[in-house]
């Protein structure tokens, strides 16, 4: 007997026999329900044992016989009438408990998410795929499948998905393209830093969905709420249905501001704030001006995150304002860091170093934040050095700066598209995914081993692009991602030291030493930060022109 949580009340599991039931009652269930008929195989226990047994145990026992394969909107509507007369916690079993899961999947439709269905039914074991569609129309059988096709379908209308779409059309005019995104405004995210640091006004920032989607290419303005690979569909909320012969998927990630106790409540406010949000930044910079003393802790969760140097830099450019006011002396700069180094690529700690020493800041690695009081001006982190028991220490602030965790989105978490940590699962150099050969991913939501920047989607798109267009001429793939990703780290106002590297950590530098020297804080690098990359991006990168993202071709071997 292999007994499957679905929630607090109700489990599921393979076919009973009556030797079960005292087991059953044992572990804590007060009810049974059988949606498996009798006699559908020969060495089935009838329905009239296991109640029996049942009865003996003192357990309640319920009979919704469910033929495999014919879950009908009114059996799903029974199974829940049926939990609600019957005492919790229930266990509801079949052959192999699908069948029970599907019911509490159509019964609960209307109730939870899609995505908190399929990520308790993946979690025990069950794959709903087959039903995601009715899940998704509120557990009903949709009458209307309304379906639209079209060549390529983008999920997802960030950096990565509106740069794929325009090197698509930039290559092929003509090619019929859907770019799906619900969002009404586009973020340049990497100028967030700057808007903390004073530098940048945050409408610098933003620009209106509908004048970057690239022209001739069909906005569906809607979320996505699952994926059918095995149909070339995409399920959106209301339960629209999108067909494609082939799929971008580049909806970014999540930031997952709950997972921090009492994070949520005080953001904005009591001096805690976050250049990873739009209507943030500019906080940060105003608690930066009103600090005189005082501690200020800068955070950094577990990996994988966008722009792994953020966090450093809102701390580089607060002490350089402290440093400039002549305060810096009276601030306790603590950096607290989930992870064991301050860089992942060594090249470039010494140069970091120097401004840590320079701003006296005290690194903390594997302490992540896990709650914050705000009033009270307290945060807790656990810290988890190699081979020693977690410790949770308290740390007051005066500031503190907050990187969130971050996840990729539910809808993709719990689709067929991920891998067992929940990213889109693809080939490290061509960008497709490994299962559905006429799907690629790009940006922070796919599982390359790159650094997840925007840098590192100018580059991917074009490779993606090349390669879906030589699918469509039946060719195998042409171009290769080498991993490239690029992160400016602000040291000083007017410095930066541009990191600039590949997998594995392989320095990547754009330029010769004698403009940039990647390893050292330079002014030439601000320059490019401050004044080259904003209209790269907008006026390069999202229109299709690839100014200094060639892609790298396939040698043939």
């Amino acid at each position: 007997m292999d007994i499957k949580t679905l929630t607090a009340s109700l489990s599921v599991s393979e076919q009973i026999v009556a030797a079960d039931v005292q087991a059953i009652k044992d572990a804590g269930f007060r009810a049974i329900i059988c949606n498996r008929p009798d006699g559908e195989g020969a060495d089935q226990p009838t329905f009239e044992e296991i109640a029996t047994a049942a009865k003996a145990a003192g357990l309640e026992a319920a009979y919704l016989p469910i033929v495999s394969g014919k879950v009908t909107d009114e059996d799903a509507a029974a199974f829940a009438k049926t939990l609600t007369e019957l005492p919790g916690p229930v266990l509801a079993y079949c052959r192999t408990g699908t069948r029970s899961a599907t019911l509490w999947s159509l019964a609960q439709a209307d109730q939870r998410s899609v995505a908190d269905i399929l990520a308790a039914t993946k979690a025990a074991g069950y794959d709903m795929g087959g039903v995601v569609r009715r899940i998704v129309n509120g557990g009903k059988t949709p009458t209307d499948t309304g379906d639209a096709s079209y060549e390529v379908v983008i999920v997802g209308a960030g950096a990565g998905g509106i740069a794929a779409a325009a090197s698509l059309k930039a290559r092929k005019p003509g090619l019929e393209i859907a770019i799906i995104d619900p969002a009404d405004i586009h973020y340049y995210q990497p100028g967030w830093t700057m808007v903390g640091g004073g530098i940048f006004e945050p409408e610098q920032t933003s620009r209106t969905m509908g004048s970057l989607i690239p022209k001739g290419v069909h906005w569906i303005k809607s979320a996505v709420a699952a994926f059918e690979p095995q149909n070339n569909a995409v399920i959106l909320d209301g339960c629209r249905v999108v067909k494609y012969k082939r799929m971008i998927v580049s909806p970014g990630l999540k930031l997952d501001w709950n997972r921090v106790e009492g994070l949520v409540e005080t953001l904005g406010q009591n001096g805690v704030t976050s250049n990873y949000r739009y209507d943030l930044a500019p906080y940060t910079w105003k608690l930066v001006q009103g600090m005189k003393a005082g501690r200020a802790i800068f955070t950094q969760p577990p990996m994988p995150i966008k722009c792994a140097g953020a966090p450093q830099k809102a701390m580089y450019l607060s002490g350089d304002a402290w440093f400039r006011r002549g305060v810096l002396k009276d601030v306790d700069i603590q950096f607290n860091n989930a992870g064991g180094v301050l860089f992942g690529v060594k090249d470039y700690v010494p140069a970091l170093m120097e401004y840590i020493k320079k701003y006296d800041a005290t690194l903390n690695f594997f302490h992540n934040l896990v709650a914050v009081d705000g009033h009270a001006k307290k945060a807790w982190f656990d810290v988890s050095k190699p081979d020693t028991p977690v410790e949770r220490v308290e740390m007051e602030f005066d500031m503190m700066h907050v990187c969130p965790p971050q996840t990729a989105p539910d809808f993709i978490r719990v689709s067929p598209l991920a891998d067992a940590a929940g990213w889109i699962d693809v080939d490290q150099a061509t960008l497709r995914h490994k299962t559905y050969d006429n799907i690629w991913s790009l940006g922070d939501v796919m599982n390359a081993p790159n650094a997840k920047t925007a840098a590192a989607a100018r580059m991917q798109a074009p490779v993606v692009a090349e390669n879906l267009l030589a699918d469509m001429r039946g060719g195998s793939p042409v171009a290769q991602y080498n991993g490239y990703g690029s992160c400016p780290l602000t040291v000083e106002r007017g410095k930066i030291v541009l990191a600039e590297f590949g997998y594995g950590g392989s320095m990547l530098p754009s330029f010769p030493k004698a403009i940039i020297d990647g390893t050292k804080p330079s002014r030439a690098a601000w320059f490019l930060k401050e004044k080259m990359l904003p209209p790269i991006y907008w006026q390069g990168m999202l229109k299709g022109r690839e100014w200094m993202a060639k892609p790298e071709k396939i040698v043939a071997k």
